[in-house]
């Protein structure tokens, strides 16, 4: 007979598992020693354990729903019951049974959750509705309407309610979505029957315009321009299919007419040739300040060729450009050379250069008295290393001279 804590094998091969109930059979054994008998029944049961160690950590770690949980426990309780397997059966027993427990408090939590999740969405979708009919009221046709695509897009990820509150969610939204859409098509309709009004009134104002490009009264003639101007922007747009062309004539004749005017007034502008010819010498003094060396002599040289060029009038429009550039180009050379005057004598700025510069002397100082304390005490493997040390002081030394070289110091 052979036995250990949980089971024995009787001299009949007969093999008993103990449990709290007393000992039960676990089946006969006639193939090999009691020793191998009892090693394959408690196979059997480290088997078991294994089993319902994988469904306790799949209850704990996946969604397993608590009918298949319920059906796995029920299929391994038959197993624990049926006494083939040789250990302690009673303590899989309480873990069948606590994870009993556990699977239903899952099953309660799972239905707490879904309606916490009911009552978001109904809430989500609550919301929803009453965005999409504050939006239906909104004159933002464009972003009214992308916000109503994104709304429904929204409202299709959502989780279903129950179909009466779904339903009359639904009918709301839906409501409001056709009653913007509605609208919109109301509006866009009466502008449509606008920009067909301005489309009358910009060709009778293109008709004037035209004949009116070859009058001569030139001041009447361009005061009334001026007002056929004021009246084709007050009829707003037309078409954009019509638009661009009724414009292009309108300037058009515009243009003939001023062209004309042009002409007649360019024995005034012959006056205003001598003075450009006079400006032109001015800038061409003024160039000769470039490149600056003395900014207080280009200073005053500028300030007197500026006063003159102010005494002379006006020159051609289309010159103007050109010689009032060459005059700017030297001014604002004066004013970089100034600003950077500014920054050379800028007291902060040399104040934190000479700070750095008192900062990396002293250091470089006190790298080589500790270079000259190491080769006197034999350590030149220190000393070698601080040279190293020195060598990159030194240079960034050398470089914040230079800067502070810059600020004539």
């Amino acid at each position: 007979m052979s036995s250990d804590p949980w089971g024995r094998v009787d001299e009949t091969g007969t093999v008993y598992v103990r449990t709290a109930d007393g000992e039960k059979v676990v089946g006969s054994w006639q193939a090999g020693s009691p020793e191998e008998a009892l090693a394959y029944f408690e196979r059997k049961y480290e088997g078991l354990v294994v089993e319902i160690g994988l469904l306790e950590k799949r209850v704990r770690t996946t969604d397993l729903s608590a009918k298949d949980a319920q059906a796995a426990i029920g299929h391994l309780r038959e197993q624990v019951d049926a006494h083939h397997a040789v250990g302690d059966l009673d303590a899989l027993r309480k873990r069948l049974d606590k994870l009993v427990a556990t699977v239903e408090a899952r099953r309660e939590e799972r239905k707490a959750q879904r309606a916490k999740q009911s009552d978001e969405a109904r809430k989500a979708k609550e919301d929803l509705v009453a965005e999409a009919e504050r939006l239906a009221q909104s004159d933002q046709w464009r972003a009214a309407g992308e916000r109503l695509r994104a709304l429904v897009d929204t409202w299709k990820g959502l989780p279903r309610l129950d179909r009466k509150s779904d339903d009359e969610l639904w009918h709301r939204f839906s409501h409001a979505r056709s009653a913007f859409s509605k609208r919109r098509k109301a509006h866009f309709a009466q502008l449509d029957a606008q920009r067909e009004e301005a489309r009358r009134v910009k060709e009778r104002l293109v008709a004037e315009a035209e004949a009116l490009s070859g009058s001569t009264d030139w001041g009447p003639t361009a005061a009334r321009y001026r007002e056929l101007m004021a009246e084709w922007k007050a009829a707003g747009r037309a078409q954009r299919e019509h638009e661009d062309d009724l414009w292009n004539r309108f300037r058009g004749a515009q243009d003939v007419f001023f062209a004309a005017r042009s002409s007649v007034f360019a024995e005034r502008d012959a006056e205003q040739s001598e003075n450009l010819k006079l400006k032109e010498e001015l800038a061409e003094e003024a160039e000769k300040l470039l490149p600056i060396t003395d900014l207080k002599a280009a200073r005053a040289a500028f300030r007197s060729i500026n006063e003159r060029w102010e005494a002379i009038g006006h020159v051609p429009r289309d010159a103007r450009p050109k010689v009032e550039g060459r005059m700017h180009a030297v001014e604002r050379a004066i004013q970089e050379a100034e600003e950077a005057e500014w920054r050379r004598t800028n007291p902060e700025a040399r104040a934190r250069a000479e700070g750095l510069t008192g900062q990396l002397q002293a250091a470089v100082d006190k790298l080589r008295a500790q270079i000259d304390q190491a080769r006197a005490q034999g350590n030149n493997a220190k000393a070698d290393k601080l040279q190293k040390e020195l060598e990159g002081r030194q240079a960034l030394l050398d470089q914040a001279l230079k800067g502070l070289q810059e600020f004539g110091g």
